[in-house]
């Protein structure tokens, strides 16, 4: 059976769409290599999504970063088998607690915080969303709050290295911020 010219529904990508989809692709990449590297630390990656998740935000907005991010973990989540595992939900939890961050950080003057300081505040976020979900589901104890400087100081470094590397990409860029 053949759906006629009036049961199709045609879907259009516009500018935006196809940046989106390109970030996102990006992003997947680039977590997907994140989870084959070695880590000192369960849990401690050094986050190169989220060098993309700063120059969707500085490029194309919030709600471009809201996509990137979710898609990232979504697709991330899909090609590594992990979909629907404490993982996925940790890396969910830590995506969504970052987009929080960066949402208040829009608040702040452009002035004095820029790609670096959103960095920061994002990985600490996550971090934060990360442990929080450990705390209440996962390892209901507060000794899990033990790891919470490791895991610090871990943002601050991922942070300040995926904020420079994102300032010196939007340097290169000709997209208005």
């Amino acid at each position: 059976m053949t759906a006629s010219a009036s049961d199709r529904l045609l879907l259009r990508a516009d500018a935006d769409d196809q940046r989106i989809a390109r970030l996102a692709a990006l992003a997947i990449v680039l977590a997907l290599l994140d989870a084959s590297l070695p880590s000192p630390l369960p849990g401690i990656k050094p986050g190169l999504a989220n060098i993309v998740t700063l120059i969707a935000l500085n490029t194309l907005g919030w709600r471009a970063v809201a996509w990137v991010s979710a898609l990232r973990v979504l697709g991330a989540g899909l090609l590594l088998g992990s979909l629907l595992t404490p993982g996925f939900f940790l890396s969910l939890a830590g995506a969504a607690a970052s987009l929080i961050g960066l949402a208040f950080a829009r608040l702040l003057p452009a002035r004095g915080f820029g790609p670096v300081s959103q960095s920061l505040i994002a990985a600490a976020c996550h971090i934060a969303g990360q442990l929080l979900l450990a705390r209440l589901w996962l390892i209901p104890s507060d000794n899990i709050l033990y790891f919470a400087p490791a895991f610090a100081l871990a943002a601050v470094a991922t942070g300040t290295v995926n904020g420079l590397i994102a300032a010196r990409l939007l340097e290169n860029t000709d997209v208005p911020r």
